[in-house]
């Protein structure tokens, strides 16, 4: 994509609303959902194309999208969306810095609410395979119990899917991957 996306920032949502242009960043990297269209099968669709804040920071660090507000159609600054995507979610600089890891490494990455995680995480993408890895996002500092990493353990094994915790550390710009192997005895 060579021109910048315009994206309208709404309430919590960013839309995408020339079809083209969404199909085409939807290409990109399955981002977004296309209105009314929960999977789709082709990557070409002629509705707007709908993208939460996670996905709307990291394309607006990365240069594609520019992000505009309404009535005004006043340019939204990177530093807005930012605060007002920490407003939303709970340690976002720490799931944030997953997400981008994730990206960058190539991966496509949804979010998880549906499997009781942060993030559902595909190699190829929606529609053409299911999500293989279910993450969830802890802090260093966090305590996770023996019964929450069973119970999660045993919903990625029910969903076909590993389930991976992911521990960012933010001061030293990495992240620790801790991938649970279920077996039986």
């Amino acid at each position: 994509m060579k021109k910048k996306v315009a994206v309208e920032l709404i309430e919590n949502f960013l839309v995408v609303w020339n079809p083209r242009e969404g199909s085409e960043l939807y290409k990109t990297g399955f981002y977004g959902k296309p209105l009314g269209i929960p999977k789709p099968k082709v990557p070409e669709f002629n509705v707007p194309l709908i993208l939460d804040l996670m996905e709307g920071v990291y394309l607006a660090e990365k240069g594609i999208v520019e992000v505009y507000e309404r009535p005004n159609g006043k340019k939204v600054s990177l530093k807005k969306l930012l605060h007002k995507a920490r407003k939303l979610y709970e340690e976002f600089d720490e799931k944030y810095a997953v997400y981008r890891d994730l990206r960058e490494d190539g991966f496509i990455v949804t979010p998880g609410i549906k499997f009781g995680c942060d993030f559902a995480v595909y190699k190829y993408g929606p529609g053409l395979e299911h999500a293989p890895y279910m993450v969830s996002v802890k802090k260093s500092t966090s305590e996770i119990s023996a019964t929450e990493i069973v119970k999660a353990g045993r919903l990625a094994t029910t969903v076909r899917k590993r389930f991976i915790v992911a521990v960012p550390d933010l001061e030293e710009d990495r992240i620790r991957y801790l991938m649970f192997k279920w077996f039986k005895a």
